[in-house]
């Protein structure tokens, strides 16, 4: 088991690496900071099964440094949830497919309610119909997944995880965020402790 465990780890590690890198991160972040950061508006991040609980992450990682994020599950946002978009938010949208019906039709509805409304979408498939629909595009590259099966989302969320990490690293540099300001949003745990020492 040992040698298989090594195998996974360097094919994950390897599907790391041939993330392509384009100038669509610049793009994206500067959309984030000038929406969210400058325009007072929010990150609202979404997408199903697997994906939609990396979206739920990538938010809640938003939030605690400075951009404000919420999830919207795209089938409750077909049911009344879409009314949490409001003016200069921004679409964080993921799917591997590009093609899951739900988050499709969350980017046709968004578009009915605010034409203007920008989105970013993360996804194995560039050609898809969601890729297309997006303002921006960040392409995981599609790497095949570790699953004995080759279906189980495993190396494709490993991917869509670091793209996430990526937009707040990135974003955060662009903020000029903090410790001083990273303490305020933690106030429990080692983390909260540790961050009011640094800020001292």
């Amino acid at each position: 088991m040992i040698s298989s465990i090594n195998e996974l780890l360097q094919r994950e590690a390897q599907a790391v690496l041939n993330i392509p890198v384009t100038d669509g991160y610049e793009k994206a972040v500067a959309l984030i900071v000038e929406q969210v950061h400058h325009k007072h508006g929010k990150l609202v991040t979404s997408g199903m099964g697997k994906a939609g609980q990396i979206a739920m992450n990538i938010a809640t990682t938003f939030c605690s440094t400075g951009i404000p994020a919420v999830f919207l599950h795209p089938s409750e946002a077909q049911h009344g949830d879409l009314g949490i978009l409001q003016e200069n938010d921004l679409l964080l949208l993921i799917s591997n497919s590009g093609k899951t019906r739900e988050i499709v039709e969350l980017t046709q509805l968004a578009a009915r309610l605010n034409p203007a409304l920008k989105k970013i979408v993360i996804t194995g498939n560039p050609d898809s119909p969601l890729a297309q629909a997006a303002d921006i595009c960040l392409a995981t590259g599609h790497p095949d997944e570790v699953c004995v099966l080759g279906m189980t989302p495993t190396t494709s969320t490993t991917v869509m995880t670091v793209i996430g990490d990526i937009l707040v690293v990135e974003t955060m540099k662009q903020t000029h965020f903090t410790i001083e300001e990273y303490s305020k949003r933690h106030h429990g745990g080692y983390l909260g402790e540790r961050s009011r020492e640094l800020s001292k």
